[in-house]
């Protein structure tokens, strides 16, 4: 059963910007720190946290996403910019060697973190992702083009609001495989009331297509260099990327552990208290 339904804010300080979270659980105890995925935010840990109290449970919203300040006006969302951030938090924060959940985005980013500072992760939980998206050498051309004219385009957009807090959740729903309850959670915290109607305050930008991403020959590499133990908590309904990477890296790490939850992509959400055991009881035998 949950232990601390107690919800704290937090917020960072790194390179003048802002990054916000919520932390529950044993402000004594050690350090689990949770990365969320692209366009989600802190809040879909929510259900996962109480159940594991005798940590210090700290969930953080991206830069762009949930509470956190989105970036400056020429700076765009590059994936290793999130690497960036998580070792600019790490070192203004003075943390050393914790446990990491990354969910999605959040996993392929504290994987690729794991690799190049191994001497700050103890150990790496992943919930529905595994390795990092890749293309091949032959789209980089295209890739380019692609991604900066979606950045070009992006201004001319109009911003969207919805009439209600319940027609946000719903759009969130239709566009997911979350539940209503647990959208609301996501949507709660990513979503401000304006004289127009309800805005999301994620940033736009998010959206642009990436200008590069890193080929299979390289993602291989980083994932080779992960030398911490690592676990993998997939849902059978999950998503397709994962079977993929299944194939493409699991090989590859030196000490993986693999478990399949009944869910889809959120299964932390669906499944809190089965996940909770799993990242306790891999955390505990690593002691």
């Amino acid at each position: 059963m949950p232990t601390s339904h107690i919800f704290k804010t937090v917020e960072f300080d790194v390179n003048g910007q802002k990054i916000s979270g919520i932390s529950n659980g044993n402000e004594q105890g050690e350090l689990l720190l949770c990365l969320h995925g692209w366009l989600d935010n802190a809040a879909s840990f929510h259900p996962l946290m109480p159940y594991l109290s005798n940590y210090h449970v700290i969930a953080i919203d991206w830069p762009g996403h949930g509470l956190s300040d989105h970036r400056s006006a020429d700076a765009h969302y590059h994936f290793l910019d999130w690497v960036n951030d998580l070792i600019a938090l790490f070192r203004s924060q003075q943390w050393q060697a914790i446990d990491i959940v990354g969910h999605s985005m959040g996993g392929m980013v504290a994987s690729t973190f794991a690799a190049a500072f191994p001497e700050h992760v103890k150990s790496l939980t992943l919930i529905d992702a595994i390795g990092l998206l890749t293309s091949s050498e032959t789209t980089t051309t295209t890739q380019l083009r692609k991604g900066l004219l979606s950045r070009l385009s992006q201004g001319t957009k109009v911003k969207k609001y919805h009439a209600s807090l319940e027609s946000a959740v719903e759009a969130r729903v239709l566009v997911s495989d979350l539940s209503q309850q647990n959208a609301a959670l996501i949507v709660n915290r990513g979503i401000e009331k304006t004289a127009a109607g309800f805005s999301w305050r994620s940033d736009s930008r998010l959206r642009t297509i990436s200008t590069y991403r890193f080929t299979m020959a390289q993602a291989q590499q980083l994932v080779a260099d992960i030398n911490i133990p690592v676990q993998l908590l997939y849902g059978s309904k999950g998503m397709d990327m994962v079977t993929k990477g299944l194939k493409n890296f699991s090989p590859l790490f030196k000490n993986l552990q693999k478990h399949k939850l009944i869910g889809g992509h959120h299964v932390h959400m669906e499944q809190p208290e089965q996940a909770a055991m799993l990242v306790n009881a891999f955390i505990q035998q690593l002691k």
